[in-house]
């Protein structure tokens, strides 16, 4: 009786939290899923997607140059190809299932990741009998942040890279107690692999544990039992090179006054101030507590199974602090914060307590889901907008394909998505890498200068000009430059008169959200 008891509670929790993850990634669904397409939450998903389907017209491909983006210098993106071969396999296993495999593949990747990263927590967490686990897998599967980086229709490489440096950390972790050269193999290879994803997030947390490791005890980290380990990490690093041929990019990013304007609106690069409330939106009220969950801990002995090793403390606070530098560190700050509170309430005696107050921890995150699942009247308003607008410019950007290379110029934040429908390539895009076709088509929508703008137009050997709601463009262009609005620019032109326009520009088309003109050669 107790073996069947138990598969029923193990195939239980299984499903819980399979539920919890599927239908907190997939809470957007009608956002994603519209008139019968697939439609991306970010920009940069639709580059990515662009990379997808170069691969899987020409298999074996490595993408090192976006000629997309940028046109027609193009751009030497920081993209690794893992993700990208990734989507092109679940693709292909869903050939049969659906007529937009590809569409539909990169919008189910990363739920899929969360999913996997939930059963290898389930599993690593009864590996080390944590009292407290589902603290851990609960925080997890509901912390908006991780949401964010792993929800449907958002095919990019954090996802990706969360569940491996989720799965090196809790190698590593195991290492302390149990020494083992398989322990060692999984923690090699999932730093390489994170490594190759995205050498910047990876590396850094990778040194921030040697260094960790250097200081307490130089030993361990060369010890016999952690040789396949480095192996490991050297086959797989060896590999790295001879598929990518590229070293990583470690350049540090412009300085520019542009690049600084255009940073603002990134919100993956803004600063999160300590005494910020997203903290406890993305953690709930036991953030506050950590710190000095953390102190009791150090102070009260506990077995190896419940206390929290050094390099793991080190870690979250590193990644706080990083976190309030840029908030793309978020999505490593929470993973491991979620990792470690299981081993930081144990001080608490009383099971009871220790719930309670976990539950009541939650009540920020239930709020921001309670907003989320039950918008506001201006919310879902503000939503089908959304999803209008993305249906009128998919509409519009079908029109626009040809057999023929035609690139069209576009508000930058519109054009990874206008390129992937069009297939044709953009002067902006939405990475750094097109931080010269960003500023060349703000210049182009704010002049108030015709020769400039053909010229901004002969430079970068443009055919189409898609024109968008001129206030919000042209806010947003002299934001970028840093310069004050004209009176009459370009943007209001094409917008609100285009009987008005220049000879080399021809009204071809239009719908509610944006107007299509078509460029000739001077006469």
């Amino acid at each position: 009786m107790r073996r069947p008891g138990r598969y029923a509670l193990i195939v239980f929790e299984i499903a819980l939290l399979s539920a919890l993850i599927l239908a907190t990634r997939c809470a957007n669904y009608l956002d994603v899923f519209v008139a019968g397409n697939v439609y991306f939450t970010d920009a940069d998903c639709y580059a990515r997607m662009t990379r997808v389907r170069m691969c899987m017209e020409h298999p074996g491909l490595i993408v090192r140059h976006h000629n997309f983006e940028n046109f027609p210098q193009g751009t030497t993106p920081h993209t690794t190809a893992p993700l990208d071969y990734l989507i092109v396999a679940l693709a292909v296993a869903l050939k049969p299932l659906t007529a937009h495999a590809i569409d539909f593949a990169g919008a189910v990747v990363s739920s899929l990741l969360a999913l996997i990263g939930g059963w290898f927590l389930w599993w690593w967490s009864r590996q080390m009998n944590f009292r407290y686990r589902w603290v851990m897998l609960i925080l997890y599967a509901l912390s908006p942040i991780l949401v964010h980086g792993t929800e449907l229709g958002r095919p990019d490489h954090q996802s990706l890279l969360m569940l491996l440096l989720t799965i090196a950390i809790c190698a590593e972790w195991s290492l302390r107690s149990e020494l083992t050269s398989r322990w060692s193999a999984m923690s090699g290879i999932a730093w390489a692999l994170a490594v190759w994803v995205s050498a910047y997030e990876s590396l850094v947390l990778f040194f921030i544990v040697l260094a960790v490791g250097l200081v307490r005890d130089r030993k361990r980290i060369f010890a016999k039992y952690r040789q396949s380990g480095w192996i490991w990490f050297a086959l797989v690093i060896a590999m790295v090179f001879l598929i990518e041929r590229r070293i990583p990019s470690f350049a540090i990013l412009p300085a520019s006054t542009v690049f600084k304007n255009w940073s603002r609106t990134i919100g993956e690069l803004a600063h999160v101030p300590p005494a910020s409330p997203i903290w406890f939106v993305w953690a709930g009220y036991m953030i506050a507590v950590a710190p000095l969950l953390i102190w009791l801990g150090f102070w009260k002995k506990k077995s190896k199974s419940e206390s929290a090793p050094v390099f793991v403390v080190v870690l979250l606070v590193a990644t706080y602090c990083l976190t309030i530098w840029q908030a793309r560190w978020a999505y490593f700050f929470l993973s491991i914060f979620a990792i470690s509170l299981p081993t930081l309430l144990p001080p608490i005696r009383s099971r009871t307590a220790v719930w309670i107050a976990f539950v009541l921890s939650l009540f920020p995150i239930l709020r921001d889901w309670d907003a989320r699942v039950w918008p506001s009247e201006a919310e879902y308003a503000r939503r089908i907008e959304r999803r209008n607008e993305s249906v009128q410019l998919r509409d519009l950007a079908v029109t626009l394909q040809s057999a023929e290379t035609r690139a069209f110029l576009a508000p930058w934040w519109l054009s990874p998505s206008i390129g992937y429908w069009s297939r044709q390539p953009a002067v902006a895009g939405s990475s750094h890498e097109s931080l010269p076709g960003i500023e060349e088509s703000a210049r182009f929508f704010l002049s108030e200068d015709w020769q400039t703008a053909r010229k901004i137009l002969d430079d970068r050997r443009v055919s189409w000009v898609i024109a968008y709601d001129f206030e919000r463009l042209a806010r947003s262009s002299a934001a970028l430059l840093g310069s004050a609005l004209p009176q009459r620019p370009i943007c209001f032109v094409l917008d609100r008169t285009p009987a008005q326009a220049p000879q080399f520009l021809i009204f071809s088309a239009q719908n509610a959200t944006s107007k299509l003109y078509r460029t000739i050669a001077e006469r």
